[in-house]
């Protein structure tokens, strides 16, 4: 029997696009994903969408999250220079709402699935993933609220502060694990010890952006981080190539049939709090799932 995970990445409001997605699978294909899927990861933006349906909060109120709450959670911080002087956005209102959804719902609380939420510890320069308690030895997380461990996982630098969790300081699991997928897959083969050969995955992305920077004049720019590397842009650079390069070695390991990858690809680059790409987002989301419908379906059977 197959070895179900659903990897989400990270990417800000673009978690519109995989929200979308998933709802349209959900009320189309009558999935429910906390039933169907042995695991759920996500990243980021993709924590909020992987905590919500590992506990079985409606997904098109995920969608309305993004749409309805979006301007607010990235509503400007004072004198932030961009990110420069201080974080772009305050995470207060994201706050709010998430715990208004998911209330004081601790890891320990996932029963039909097992969830899993990638971060950052930058005190101790480590990679930190929290785990609902599907093993005995997890022990750590048992007792973390899940709005903590996604605050800690959405906390990109220069975007949003660093997330205090117990004697951690985590910022977003994106930087190295912004496509989780292949944190999945390792989980799934190396803790859970399931057979790689039943292993399946489906990934959904949040948009692969492209010309993050121009070549042109590149030789006589300077390349400070407010001019030349411009901030935040330097961040959903790296972001956008921990995906590609995550995405690139599942499909080295797996075959064809074990992973199937949503996501679409723009010219232009993709910045995290672009509230103008709303309504793109989801025509994306639509024709992704129009064109994917039978791959999706028979994968999914």
């Amino acid at each position: 029997m197959a070895f179900k995970i659903l990897a989400i990445d990270g990417g800000g409001i673009r978690g519109l696009y995989a929200a979308y997605i998933l709802k349209r699978i959900h009320e189309e294909l009558g999935i429910v994903f906390s039933k169907h899927f042995d695991l759920i990861i996500g990243t980021s933006t993709g924590s909020i969408i992987a905590s919500a349906l590992a506990i079985n909060y409606p997904i098109e109120k995920v969608v309305m999250l993004y749409e309805v709450e979006g301007k607010k959670i990235f509503s400007p911080n004072s004198f932030s220079l961009n990110g420069l002087y201080k974080s772009k956005y305050s995470r207060r209102y994201l706050e709010k709402i998430l715990n208004k959804a998911l209330g004081n719902k601790t890891l320990s609380d996932v029963q039909d699935t097992r969830l899993v939420i990638p971060a950052t510890d930058i005190a101790n320069g480590q990679v930190f993933v929290f785990k609902s308690s599907y093993l005995d030895e997890f022990i750590r997380d048992k007792n973390t609220k899940i709005v903590d461990a996604i605050l800690a996982s959405c906390s990109a630098p220069t975007y949003f502060d660093p997330s205090r969790v117990d004697n951690y300081l985590l910022v977003d699991g994106g930087l190295w694990a912004n496509n989780p997928a292949l944190v999945g897959l390792i989980e799934a083969i190396g803790k859970l010890k399931i057979d790689k050969d039943q292993v399946k995955i489906l990934s959904v992305g949040t948009g692969i952006g492209h010309r993050y920077y121009e070549i042109d004049g590149a030789e006589d720019r300077k390349w400070g981080l407010s001019n030349g590397w411009q901030g935040s842009k330097l961040v959903d650079t790296i972001l956008n190539l921990q995906s590609i390069s995550s995405e690139n070695m599942v499909k080295l390991v797996l075959r064809d049939d074990q992973y199937l990858r949503l996501n679409f690809n723009s010219d232009v680059k993709l910045a995290m709090d672009s509230l103008s790409i709303l309504d793109s987002l989801k025509s994306k989301a639509d024709q992704t799932f129009t064109y994917q419908i039978n791959n999706i379906q028979s994968f999914l059977a």
